[in-house]
């Protein structure tokens, strides 16, 4: 069992030759394309043309690029960029560029609105989105990170990794995405169907609907047993609202994918990504975003969500525009009528000034401005949290998290508006508790918190999300007893709150672990049977029974797949390089490790790594040599000087 994984880095460095040729779309008869479908849905259609989705990557034309390519000069920090016209194509002369200014042609154009991104292939099939950009509304240029000055070899800037089209982008901007990354000779050969979030990209791939829907009499032997009856993979229902929220949740979340392709619709999500829970850096302690999270991970935490409210229940699917303006998209439900579909609704006028205390028609009087605080991203992009959260001024008295009252009531403080609320609202029951000032201390490291988080995690009346994010934190607490007690966890109901247990297990014993994890290698759901496939490389060799190794092969090979799919992540290579160091295979971590600081020198662990793993083989040469490397593209960073300073004189 353990032998499998030792090829795992290997697994990744075989992958296949192939030539490249960036902009060919893929030749399939699966698709049938978003204007055979116009053809019968034509409501539908033009609604969807005038999207965002419809929008969200275009060929360079005069239809489609709104920046001001006449000429004009941009400079970010010393660096000049001009943006001009040649002939018939759009251009980009930099000199935020390794080497001297140079040239690159626009080769799309990502997004509509507030801002609009171009992007270029800096080498044949890479193609990387620039960090100037254009501001719809001001139609002017700005970059997207005033603040910084990264240089080229940074991994965060425009031609680095985290900035890859094909990799970080593509496949949400697109339809029928495939990746198609070449490790050894780091080349792209990407594919789609179509670009641009077309009608298959929530549909399906139409070609088989288009046969039934051409048929007087619709013949079912020609259809797939995968298929609905009209040729469709995916069926939108009003009883089954969770086969809605996870198709958008695809693109809308914040996630890791396990594959190299986009997954056809109907794939369920959590055999496809890997959530990201609210960890420190992408949400606030009590749940509210901090990073750009996009929907999915804060609509989990909403009573909306547990109720059964769906994405479509707001957004017209087709045009993505809210179905109703102002506080009346909220009042379809929330009003003295109610709404039938949702019979647990508190019949009452929210939309008056006794319960918002606010001035009918400003902006404090909506709905929105209270339970959606909005977060500003891409530097001019406002996104709101869809947890539907009631502010909570008392908990940001405690912990320092932000809250609508104070959001706009700058010159006020958290006390403030935490005694405003409780004097307005004397009765309410909206006090208690909140997970969020005990994540709060697990996040600063305090310890003897590991009852309370067992605590939270068995509440089930907090979200999933929330429970998992209880046991994330819980692996901070290396105590076995503790650990031990989270194997009930494998049989919760929710995927989250499994693939969390399994990971909660590293401190138990190893009886407990092993007991465990045969169970979760044949999990339902693929994020479960993945981490526990990682979980089985600190099991001492013999401690899985006999009849578990088949399951246990088939949990790796879906793991060294999911690694194979990102090996043009640096993320990836640093979890080789863990693996590697698992199973006490020092060469293998070190081919891991300098894979990761040769796609993102700023990645320090990596770094740190590499230096210990030449120290323990008493290679002082390469040990020395790596630290100076890492000091010239981290020259102030203080892990690295202070390893410095301990370095081994010879």
């Amino acid at each position: 069992m353990i032998a499998l994984m030792r090829v795992a880095v290997v697994f990744l460095v075989t992958g296949l030759g192939m030539p490249y040729s960036f902009g060919q779309n893929v030749d399939t008869t699966e698709y049938a394309g978003s204007k055979t479908c116009s053809g019968c849905h034509e409501t539908e259609a033009l609604a969807w043309q005038r999207s965002h989705h419809a929008q969200a990557w275009a060929n360079p034309s005069d239809q489609t690029v709104d920046g001001d390519f006449d000429n004009t000069e941009f400079t970010h920090r010393g660096r000049k960029s001009r943006f001009f016209r040649k002939e018939n194509g759009f251009f980009i002369e930099t000199e935020d560029y390794n080497g001297p200014p140079k040239t690159f042609e626009v080769k799309g154009v990502g997004g509509l609105a507030p801002l609009q991104q171009y992007l270029i292939e800096t080498e044949p099939g890479r193609i990387q989105s620039f960090d100037v950009v254009w501001d719809q509304e001001k139609k002017e240029w700005y970059h997207l990170y005033p603040e910084q000055q990264l240089l080229p070899e940074d991994g965060f800037h425009w031609s680095g990794p985290y900035k890859n089209w094909n990799a970080r982008c593509a496949e949400c901007h697109s339809t029928g995405f495939t990746k198609n990354y070449s490790f050894p000779d780091k080349r792209y050969q990407s594919d789609w169907a179509e670009i641009g979030v077309g009608c298959e990209a929530c549909h399906g791939p139409g070609a088989a609907h288009v046969a039934w829907a051409e048929q007087s009499k619709p013949n079912k032997e020609n259809l797939t047993s995968e298929l609905k009856e009209n040729g469709l993979l995916i069926e939108f229902t009003d009883k089954k609202a969770e086969i809605e929220i996870q198709q958008c949740a695809g693109c809308h979340s914040r996630r890791e994918p396990f594959q190299n392709a986009s997954p056809v619709p109907g794939t369920p999500f959590h055999d496809t990504y890997r959530l990201a829970l609210l960890r420190d850096g992408l949400y606030h302690a009590d749940g509210q975003i901090l990073d750009e999270v996009y929907v999915f991970g804060s609509f989990l935490q909403s009573k909306m969500y547990q109720n059964g409210v769906r994405c479509s229940d707001c957004h017209e699917p087709h045009s993505g525009e809210l179905r109703a303006v102002g506080n009346s998209i909220c009042s379809q439900c929330h009003s003295p009528a109610g709404n039938k579909a949702f019979p647990t609704l508190t019949l009452k006028d929210y939309d008056d000034p006794a319960h918002h205390f606010h001035r009918t028609g400003s902006e404090g009087a909506g709905c929105v401005s209270c339970h959606m605080i909005e977060r500003t991203y891409m530097g001019i992009d406002g996104r709101r949290d869809h947890s539907f959260r009631i502010p909570r001024p008392d908990i940001s008295a405690k912990i320092g998290t932000p809250n609508a009252c104070t959001d706009c009531h700058q010159d006020r403080t958290a006390d403030w508006a935490a005694n405003e609320i409780e004097l307005r609202f004397p009765s309410s029951t909206r006090r208690e508790d909140h997970f969020g000032l005990l994540f709060a201390s697990a996040r600063r490291g305090s310890t003897g918190l590991g009852e309370d988080l067992l605590s939270v995690a068995r509440q089930e009346t907090y979200p999933a999300i929330v429970r998992a994010t209880a046991l994330d934190l819980l692996t901070r607490e290396a105590n076995p007893e503790l650990a031990n007690q989270v194997g009930e966890f494998l049989n919760d109901p929710d995927p989250l709150v499994r693939r969390a247990a399994v990971s909660g297990l590293q401190h138990a014993s190893s009886e407990v672990r092993a007991k465990n994890i045969v169970s979760a290698l044949d999990d339902p759901t693929k994020t479960v049977r993945i981490a526990a496939a990682r979980q089985l490389l600190g099991l001492p060799r013999g401690q899985l029974p006999p009849g578990a190794s088949a399951s246990a092969r088939e949990a790796t090979r879906e793991w060294q797949q999911s690694l194979a799919a990102k090996s043009d992540f640096p993320e990836t290579h640093m979890a080789l390089g863990g693996a590697a160091l698992a199973m006490r295979n020092p060469a293998a971590a070190i081919s891991a490790f300098e894979e990761v600081v040769s796609l993102d020198p700023q990645l320090i662990q990596a770094w740190e790594f590499l230096v210990r793993l030449h120290l323990a083989q008493q290679n002082f040469a390469a040990a020395e040599f790596t630290l100076q490397k890492a000091l010239a593209s981290n020259p102030e960073d203080q892990n690295l000087l202070e390893l410095k300073n301990r370095f081994p004189r010879q």
